[in-house]
This record gives C-alpha cells, sequence and structure tokens, in this order.
C-alpha cells in the first residue's frame, strides 16, 4: 500500500499506563441472565414492544424510539424476559432476559457482490430494524443518524490512541469478510467518500489484510502520532474539515464488523471483542475477550481484581465512565480499566523533585529525565477544582486548530454563537480528554464541551 498517504499529528501525548493487555484472545462465560439498559442512547425516548413472560429470540424488537420510529433495539439473547424495570416518567431502565434457547430472527442476507446492486433505503432499514445504526454517530453532536440524512462523506476508525483500546488487527482476525462487506455497505449510504483511517505501524508491519486495504471507493489513509492522533475529529480535520451545515457520519471499525456480520449472514452478531486492562486486574488477566452483549461483568472481574480500594471504568481513564461490578456489558461498551482508588493528599508534594510523577508541564523532575516507560496512576487529582486561568497549557496537547482556553470560556459564559465560531462542532468531547488531564485548574473540559454542544442542539442554533 505504498499509495496510502501518512499524516503526521505532532501535538498530543501518549499515557502510558502500567497493566496494558495482551493480544490474546479468550472467550468468556457469559451466564443464563443477560441485562439490557434503556439509557445507552442518547436522545432515545423509549417505547417498550415486549412484557414479562414474553418469548424472544436473537433480534426481537425490545424497544424502540418513540421520536424516530425506525430506530429499534433488538435482543442480544433469545429466552423469557423475566422484568421490564422502569424509572421516572416511565423512562425505560432495563430489561432483563433468562436464556434458555439460541434462536435467532431472520435478516436479509447479502454478498460484497450483490451489497452493491442493493437500495440504500433497504440497507438503512436493516440498520434501524436491529439497532445497529447506533454504532454510527451523525457529526455534529455524535448522535444517532436520522433517517432522512444523508452524511457528507463517512470516517471509519480503525485505531485508537487512547489508553488499553481494542487493538483493530486482533478485532480482524477471523472477521475480514465481514468487515469487507461493511466497508462496501457504507459506500452504498453516502454521496461522498468513505475513509478508512488506520494506524501508520499497523500498515507498515502489514498487520491487517490486503482484502479491506482495497474496497473499491474506500480511501485509506495512515495515521501517526501521540494522542488524539486515533480521534476521529483529527482524521476529519485533515483529510475533508467540516463545514456549518455538514453532516458527517463517524463508525469504529471494530463496530463496523458487526454491521458487515448482520448483512453477511442475516442475524444479529452478539458477540463482540473487548480489552480488559490496568493496574488493578490480575496479570494473568489483562488481554482481549470475546464477550456477548449483556452478559455480567461480576463473574469475571471479581475474581481477577488485585487486594485493595479499586475503580472500575467502562472505557479508557481519559473518557470513561466510572462503573461497579454489578454493570453488563452494553452496546457501546469495548473496554473496561481498572486502576487503584486514592484520596491521599500529600504533604507539600508541590515542593519534592517528582521523579516518579508525571508531569506534562515540566513542573517535576521526571519530565526532565524523559519520563519513564509506564506509569503506576490512581484517581487522585492531587488538588480540588478552583479558578480557572488561561494557560495556554492545553495547546500543547491539542493538534486540532482550536484555541481550547477561548472556546472553553466561551462555552462557561453561555456564548454559543461565539462557540460555534471557534470551531466546537468540529469537534467531540473526546478531543479534550488530555485537556483535563493536565488541567491545572481540575475542571472537566470534556463535560463542558458536552453541555455546550447539548446546548446547541437544543437551542437549534
Amino acid at each position: 500500500m505504498s499509495d496510502v498517504k501518512t499524516f503526521v499529528i505532532k501535538k498530543g501525548f501518549d499515557l502510558k499506563l502500567s497493566g496494558k493487555p495482551d493480544d490474546l484472545i479468550e472467550t468468556l462465560p457469559s451466564g443464563s441472565v443477560f441485562k439490557i439498559k434503556g439509557n445507552e442512547f442518547k436522545g432515545l425516548k423509549s417505547r417498550v414492544k415486549i412484557k414479562e413472560g414474553d418469548v424472544v429470540k436473537i433480534g426481537t424488537v425490545l424497544f424502540e424510539n418513540k421520536a424516530q420510529e425506525e430506530f429499534k433495539v433488538v435482543s442480544p439473547v433469545s429466552g423469557v424476559v423475566k422484568s421490564v424495570r422502569l424509572g421516572e416518567r416511565r423512562m425505560l431502565e432495563e430489561i432483563v432476559i433468562e436464556e434458555n434457547s439460541n434462536t435467532y430472527e431472520d435478516f436479509s442476507k447479502y454478498s460484497i457482490s450483490s451489497i452493491q446492486k442493493a437500495k440504500r433505503e433497504d440497507l438503512l432499514k436493516q440498520l434501524f430494524n436491529t439497532g445497529l445504526i447506533a454504532l454510527i454517530k451523525e457529526r455534529p453532536f455524535s448522535k444517532i443518524p436520522q433517517w432522512s440524512t444523508t452524511p457528507r462523506s463517512i470516517f471509519v476508525n480503525g485505531m485508537n490512541t487512547g489508553p488499553f483500546q481494542v487493538d483493530f488487527s486482533v478485532a480482524i482476525k477471523g472477521n475480514e469478510e465481514a468487515f469487507q462487506l461493511g466497508l462496501s455497505l457504507l459506500g452504498k449510504l453516502t454521496d461522498g467518500k468513505v475513509y478508512l483511517c488506520l494506524s501508520d505501524g499497523h500498515l507498515r508491519d502489514k498487520k491487517l489484510p490486503e482484502s479491506i486495504l482495497s474496497v473499491e471507493g474506500v480511501q485509506v489513509s495512515g495515521f501517526r502520532g501521540p494522542h488524539p492522533s486515533g480521534n476521529t475529529s483529527v482524521h476529519i480535520s485533515e483529510l475533508e474539515p467540516m463545514k456549518i451545515g455538514d453532516k458527517v457520519w463517524a463508525v469504529k471499525a471494530i463496530d463496523l464488523i458487526s454491521i458487515g456480520k448482520l448483512f453477511l449472514t442475516g442475524k444479529v452478531a452478539t458477540e463482540k471483542i473487548i480489552c480488559v486492562g490496568g493496574e488493578g486486574i490480575k496479570e494473568k488477566a489483562r488481554k482481549h475477550y470475546k464477550v456477548r452483549l449483556g452478559a455480567s461483568i461480576e463473574t469475571f472481574l471479581r475474581s481477577n481484581l488485585v487486594e485493595g480500594e479499586l475503580r472500575i471504568i467502562a472505557g479508557d481513564v481519559l473518557s470513561g465512565n466510572k462503573i461497579n461490578l454489578e454493570h453488563n456489558i452494553g452496546f457501546y461498551d469495548s473496554s473496561f480499566t481498572v486502576i487503584p482508588e486514592s484520596r491521599e493528599r500529600e504533604f507539600l508534594g508541590w515542593l519534592s523533585p517528582g521523579f516518579n510523577k508525571l508531569s506534562l508541564t515540566r513542573a517535576f523532575a521526571s519530565s526532565l529525565l524523559g519520563g519513564k516507560t509506564s506509569w503506576n496512576l490512581n484517581t487522585n487529582k492531587n488538588g480540588s477544582i478552583r479558578a480557572f486561568v488561561a494557560t495556554g497549557f492545553y495547546d500543547r496537547v491539542m493538534p486540532l486548530d482550536i484555541y481550547v482556553d477561548v472556546l472553553v470560556k466561551a462555552v462557561l459564559a453561555n456564548d454559543f454563537e461565539k462557540a460555534i465560531k471557534l470551531g466546537i462542532l468540529e469537534t467531540d468531547p473526546e478531543d479534550f480528554a488530555l485537556c483535563t488531564f493536565l488541567c491545572p485548574s481540575k475542571n472537566e473540559i470534556q463535560s463542558i464541551i458536552q453541555s455546550g454542544l447539548d446546548s446547541i442542539e437544543a437551542e437549534g442554533i
């Protein structure tokens, strides 16, 4: 693939945590009870289509979106509905299903050649009827695509530079045909280009099958550099920058495998690849796993946690969410990270030379000595929230053409027109994860950006 253009991203920082997962894939036992959450999908107002005692198959509709009835969520397991739990205002919280069989609802099957002749409407209908359209995010706002939208272009992210994410070169093994079909499918959903964005290292080392690098109508691009060079916003800004009014779709390569399997087999894929890592997990358990959607994580994690108080995170440490052992594998889950919990405060810690302290601003001696190959970090912020001060530190790790200090101040002041002019619609909260990590004011920059995007979407600016 000598014709593949490589983009070198210079700004950023690779957070090298201890506890990196191996590339080995192991299948986890699932148990017989599965839980499907009702609050995973942004903007969804659920209408439940089943009741307690109903028998469902893999692919049976569980609930749909009142605001967009084409979008439905289906069962990842076949069995009996044990409970349907509703919360405030009768919003769906979870559905519990006990597995007792292995039966499927049938959907249309396609080959790579037949999908080229298929109608866009038929392909979209199958994506919406199975809920897999939710694996594709519509930008701006990273929401479930609208039925009526035709994206300007579609970006497939085959790399993730955040700590402890699924390695695409591992997940693609045995799934080459499904992924290739998925790429062909995306080409039917847009009038523009499909971009496949991959790690330059994987391309140079030939870790990826040649078949997925030569799909007709797909532009393959390589990216090299520190995190967040693997973020979709970075890829969009380099390949085809967004303009006001543009609609762009984005999907993770590991999720496109599930989409490809649906169209290849005519059945909803119930398994996915995740990775588990972190200092809080026993070394033997740090690896990639094949798991089933809706299965509990407790049986596996409880027996593989190290001693002490720990924090379990769904996702990476920079932009993931805190969970507990009662968590079940969610629709968007792709990794779990466990790190030590810490609430201790170090007396006059700022006076120490800091040979073993991570610093992005050269505040400690470790940054002058070249740092370490991996860091044993915990949840301690080493300080409390204080006044927001413009320091310029954020620009050191922000590869997008955005003035972070000014943008954050605009959002805090509810000056959303200015925020739009500063480029907030070209971003996603994950792009500001490193800004949150190094923030001397201990502000949650990601949350601030998310609130700004929510307000802009609600007001329709």
